[in-house]
């Protein structure tokens, strides 16, 4: 816990200075969009494929993590599959159900691991967003697109134009051909990567909406322990199973126990889905994972 806490609680100092910030109108509604698609378009994925090309890919654990990652994934939406049967969810609750389980929070897992960890555990950690934003991204398009039965070339269509997606299959391709970068290139995706992460933070606090936990229902708080204990403890479980080593385990336990992601409720918008209910899940789980995440760790200590 000495450890944990100095790591911690300047992240979410971040959160609630963008809160406080887009609060206070500074420096006004127009910085929050640019930041955002400054961060989303550029910033982030230089820092994805800056670690992705230095990823140890010849590490033979790896296709156990892969597998853990899957097992995860399949369990969480099997599970949602098996609700929706039994509740008769509409696709546009399903999808917001989907999101609040899967998705999660890039900005403050990368941080954590940044905070937390090595140089190799933030290669790691790439490597796991490699496998995880695909996976999810496509699972929530479907799951809000789920009465309209939209062929496979419309779901799959936003993975080909997301940046993010993009910047993960250029470094996994610059690792594995060893592509020679011009000198300097390192020191210049170094820089923008680490402007990324607190500028990510800050956002995502900005995005936070208050007004949406008025009344906080029960559904709210069941939809975010699933997210925030339910699916924390199931990786445990897997790792446990497949015998990972304790730094791929705690990479797996700490993004099955992030908060869901803030771009969740502009996907929930576009494909008509239950916006309010997904901005009081995003806002619930951020606001409770100062609580849930340090638990979560300490667990892994034990």
């Amino acid at each position: 816990m000495s450890v944990l806490l100095p790591a911690l609680w300047p992240l979410f100092v971040l959160l609630l200075l963008g809160g406080g910030l887009r609060y206070s109108g500074f420096p006004g509604d127009a910085f929050w969009g640019a930041a955002e698609r400054l961060n989303y378009f550029l910033l982030f994925p230089a820092l994805l494929f800056h670690h992705l090309a230095k990823a140890p890919f010849d590490d033979p654990a790896l296709g156990q993590l892969a597998l853990g990652v899957a097992l995860g994934l399949g369990a969480g939406w099997l599970g949602l599959l098996g609700l929706r049967r039994l509740t008769g969810w509409s696709a546009a609750r399903f999808g917001v159900f989907v999101q609040s389980t899967l998705r999660f929070n890039t900005y403050l897992g990368l941080a954590l691991v940044a905070a937390l960890g090595s140089a190799n555990a933030l290669a790691l950690a790439a490597v796991m967003l490699a496998l995880l934003v695909p996976s999810v991204n496509l699972l929530s398009v479907w799951a809000l697109s789920a009465e309209r039965h939209l062929p496979l070339r419309a779901l799959l269509r936003p993975l080909a134009s997301n940046p993010l997606i993009l910047a993960c299959l250029a470094g996994i391709a610059a690792s594995l051909i060893n592509l020679p970068l011009p000198p300097g290139s390192d020191r210049l995706l170094s820089m923008l990567g680490s402007a990324s992460l607190p500028l990510g933070l800050l956002c995502v606090g900005a995005a936070l909406k208050p007004s949406a936990l008025r009344g906080t229902s029960l559904t709210l708080l069941l939809a975010s322990a699933a997210r925030l204990l339910a699916m924390p403890l199931l990786a445990l479980a897997i790792a446990r199973l497949l015998a990972l080593p304790a730094s791929m385990t705690g990479l797996l336990v700490l993004f099955f126990a992030l908060p869901t992601a803030p771009t969740a409720y502009v996907l929930t918008r576009q494909l008509g889905g239950d916006a309010e209910l997904m901005a009081g899940l995003i806002t619930l789980q951020t606001l409770l994972s100062v609580l849930t995440l340090p638990l979560m760790l300490v667990m892994l200590t034990l």
